[in-house]
């Protein structure tokens, strides 16, 4: 469903989008992961908020998660919403993200690459951006609500 369509479909007007990392292979693999079920859970850094002025999720609020093509494929309902330090990142929320991390370890190895990267640097509007161990991460976990044709 394009964006367009979405932006008209009374059921999904206001919705807000769910970009899930930037347009890509890994978007493709987060995507393909909350579309078969193995995804349930993202995380944030706090700043990353602050920078995009964006509002915090809340617990039953809705989102449209787009695929690399900018195309609406679900809408997902947040269920809970926390705050931690990147030092204080639990087992379950890791492998819950469905990237097949088997331990904290390996999750913060992969996110850490990630916010480490020249697009997340790039969007932070900070080349010598990074996370540390009192990093403020925002811990989201989800369903899918919706399957968008």
């Amino acid at each position: 469903m394009s964006l367009n369509d979405l932006r008209n479909a009374p059921e999904f007007a206001g919705l807000p989008i769910c970009e899930f990392a930037f347009p890509g292979p890994l978007r493709d693999q987060l995507v393909a992961a909350v579309l078969d079920g193995s995804k349930t859970s993202t995380t944030a850094t706090l700043i990353e908020f602050e920078v995009e002025q964006e509002e915090l999720p809340r617990a039953g609020e809705r989102e449209v998660v787009v695929d690399s093509g900018g195309r609406g494929v679900a809408v997902i309902e947040m269920t809970e919403v926390r705050f931690a330090r990147l030092a204080d990142v639990d087992l379950r929320h890791a492998i819950d993200e469905g990237e097949g991390f088997t331990t904290v370890a390996q999750w913060r190895s992969g996110h850490e690459e990630f916010w480490h990267s020249p697009e997340m640097r790039e969007a932070m509007k900070d080349p010598d951006f990074t996370v540390d161990d009192s990093s403020m991460l925002v811990l989201q976990r989800f369903v899918v609500t919706a399957r968008l044709p």
